[in-house]
């Protein structure tokens, strides 16, 4: 009984993979579009591996029984690289956030001289430096760099679960 609800394993862990990430996405874009909070600089470059990351792996489950197993792997890690970046960046931008490090210049600097005429057409500019919402004392930058791990790890079992799957074949 339970190996047939772990059978496919790889097929679970990386459908789990892409269910969390677009949560994850779809959260970040609602907490800016319908939340009212402005990502800085990091944030934006944060869902860069949500952007790139989904429709890849979206590819590879729509694909699934239908593209050489090399070209799965290759996909598979090229995806979980993508995501390993992002946990990354996560996990920088939460150091720059609780001062463990300096941010990039471009959203914790002071900036270049400014024309007084230009005030009218300024945007919010919000510091990557500066956290504008805590859950149970965790930046969503945290939060996110915890769901990037969290991908990597559900892609690393999908990856583990084919190869042990192909060895007995």
């Amino acid at each position: 009984m339970a190996a047939s609800i772990l059978h496919p394993l790889d097929k679970k862990s990386a459908g789990l993979a892409f269910v969390l990430g677009l949560v994850t996405i779809l959260a970040a874009l609602g907490s800016q579009y319908i939340g009212g909070l402005v990502p800085c600089e990091l944030c934006l470059e944060q869902r860069l591996a949500y952007y790139y990351g989904l429709p890849l792996l979206l590819a590879v489950l729509v694909t699934w029984n239908r593209m050489p197993l090399a070209v799965w792997y290759i996909a598979m890690a090229i995806v979980t690289a993508i995501f390993v970046w992002g946990a990354y960046l996560g996990y920088y931008h939460a150091g720059v956030e609780w001062g463990f490090w300096p941010g990039p210049t471009a959203c914790t600097g002071i900036g270049e001289t400014m024309d007084f005429d230009a005030l009218s057409n300024l945007t919010p500019v919000i510091g990557c430096d500066v956290v504008q919402f805590r859950f149970l004392g965790i930046s969503l930058a945290g939060y996110n760099a915890l769901i990037a791990t969290a991908i990597v790890a559900l892609l690393g079992i999908s990856i583990w679960a084919q190869a042990r799957r192909n060895r007995r074949v």
